[in-house]
């Protein structure tokens, strides 16, 4: 299984996402221009040109029209996928670390981080309604009061009802789009770096600096499978095809210089989605995985790590054949 490696990011991925159909894959890292590449040879079709730091989170619409990408220097941006120019930029009071489309692609979220005397909030906006983006006044805020964490990964729920936030102290709740908590739980004990959801929204995997990555339900939140690692996992994701998760992750950034590819464990490792059994790994990156989806067909997936590359493995044969005996 020979990656196709592509470069075009100075510094670290920060997060990578396939569209629906799963053609192309951005990606944005910690240099200011979100990238977008296909996926089948790994050609870059083109950059997003305006932020003015790091770019902490991209999405797309379902029909990638439009892509929306967060960063460090207090804007949240909104373009046309098309031609790459900016439609909208919606100034923050600080840095803006995830975002998403909702399922019909008309709603936006995006959430700010606690620092400089500002508290985290999500920010809601109806992408229809212009004068919403002009004035940057948002269809609804949901402030985050102490003594919850701030928030560190979120995701829209099915159907637009709801928001499913992952906190730093490794916290899950639900917010409606009024901006009432719904619900919460709290089975990690580390910070939740990545929520990813399975295809039909009936389930979603989180990735946690407490060495786990966790199945939850996603109506009960009741947790369904836990998947343990002797390192942080950075990002997790369900297999659209087979029975199968990935985890991406190895050591913290800061720590890697003392020790060498091997102990570092930077390998993506692929565990069984039922018997959370870990039954093979693929290495590669010089430094821990940020990043990590699989393609909507499940043939192949992508990573992106601190080495800033992003690697698209196309998987062989052998993969596809494979079953569990039990």
């Amino acid at each position: 299984m020979k990656p196709i490696m592509l470069h075009g990011h100075e510094r670290s991925i920060t997060q990578i996402k396939y569209n629906r159909e799963g053609d192309l894959i951005f990606s944005a890292a910690k240099d200011s221009q979100p990238n977008v590449w296909y996926s089948l040879n790994g050609e870059r079709l083109g950059t997003f040109v305006g932020h003015n730091g790091a770019v902490w989170c991209i999405d797309c619409n379902w029909d990638t029209t439009k892509v929306l990408t967060g960063a460090a220097d207090n804007t949240c941006k909104l373009w046309d996928c098309e031609t790459g120019t900016q439609i909208s930029s919606l100034k923050t009071n600080t840095a803006v670390r995830t975002n998403g489309f909702s399922y019909s692609g008309n709603l936006i979220m995006y959430t700010t981080d606690k620092t400089m005397g500002f508290p985290c909030e999500i920010y809601i906006f109806d992408i229809r309604d212009g004068s919403q983006l002009q004035t940057g006044n948002p269809m609804s805020k949901v402030p985050i009061e102490s003594p919850m964490p701030k928030i560190t990964s979120a995701i829209w729920g099915p159907n637009e009802e709801y928001i499913l936030t992952g906190h730093d102290g490794g916290d899950l709740n639900q917010f409606d789009l009024k901006g009432n908590w719904i619900k919460g739980c709290k089975d990690h004990s580390g910070q939740i770096n990545d929520i990813q959801v399975y295809k039909d929204f009936s389930m979603f995997i989180t990735a946690s600096t407490d060495h786990t990555a966790r199945l939850f339900d996603m109506e009960t939140f009741e947790p369904l499978k836990m998947f343990k690692t002797e390192r942080p996992v950075n990002s997790a994701s369900i297999s659209p095809l087979h029975e199968h998760v990935v985890l991406g992750g190895g050591q913290e950034a800061s720590l890697v210089t003392t020790t060498s590819t091997r102990i570092g464990k930077f390998d993506a490792r692929f565990y069984h989605l039922v018997f959370e059994e870990e039954f093979g790994r693929v290495k590669g990156h010089f430094g821990p995985i940020n990043s990590i989806a699989f393609h909507p067909d499940g043939l192949s997936y992508s990573s992106g790590g601190e080495d800033g590359y992003v690697r698209v493995h196309y998987f062989d044969q052998n993969y596809l054949d494979f079953t569990f005996e039990y």
